[in-house]
């Protein structure tokens, strides 16, 4: 079997920015929750996609609470990290922060985190480069989410 080139999360982290408009907003002003969500994922799938060179999907995400609105005008940063690598799957943190451009207050509105699945041609899960960790904030957020893949597998098995 080939092994794999390792990745540090430095070579794969993604930061996207975007001004939320008036038809990203619910009725009462406030930004949809849904158009978070969307971006949420598409960053975290960056991550898994530059991390893996390949296809992936996105196969959970964990709890996602919405810490403050986000209004038109706010500009909404993504900020995606990966913090686990399996043998097919990874987990990517993504922290969301919103910013008033006009009084440059920024509120950390809300953090997710996603589990990739990496496919291949054939749309199998196929093996992952392995995450090299390399300062004790990434060996942190390593151990947390190995922890976090323990919990979503007691709870898919059914013994939590």
């Amino acid at each position: 079997m080939i092994e794999m080139q390792g990745k540090t999360s430095k070579e794969s982290q993604v930061i996207i920015s975007q001004m939320m408009t008036p038809q990203d907003t619910n009725p009462a002003g406030n930004v949809h929750g849904g158009v978070i969500m969307k971006l949420i994922d598409t960053a975290g799938g960056l991550v898994a996609n530059r991390h893996t060179r390949s296809n992936t999907v996105t196969a959970s995400i964990d709890r996602l609470d919405f810490l403050y609105p986000v209004y038109v005008g706010d500009l909404v940063t993504f900020k995606a990290n990966l913090n686990y690598a399996g043998h097919t799957s990874m987990e990517v943190g993504v922290r969301v922060e919103s910013e008033n451009v006009f009084t440059g207050e920024v509120r950390h509105t809300a953090s997710a985190y996603l589990t990739f699945v990496s496919l291949d041609k054939d749309g199998k899960p196929q093996p992952v480069p392995p995450l090299i960790i390399k300062t004790q904030n990434e060996k942190r957020r390593n151990e947390e989410a190995k922890s976090r893949r323990e919990v979503r597998l007691r709870e898919r098995t059914g013994k939590a």
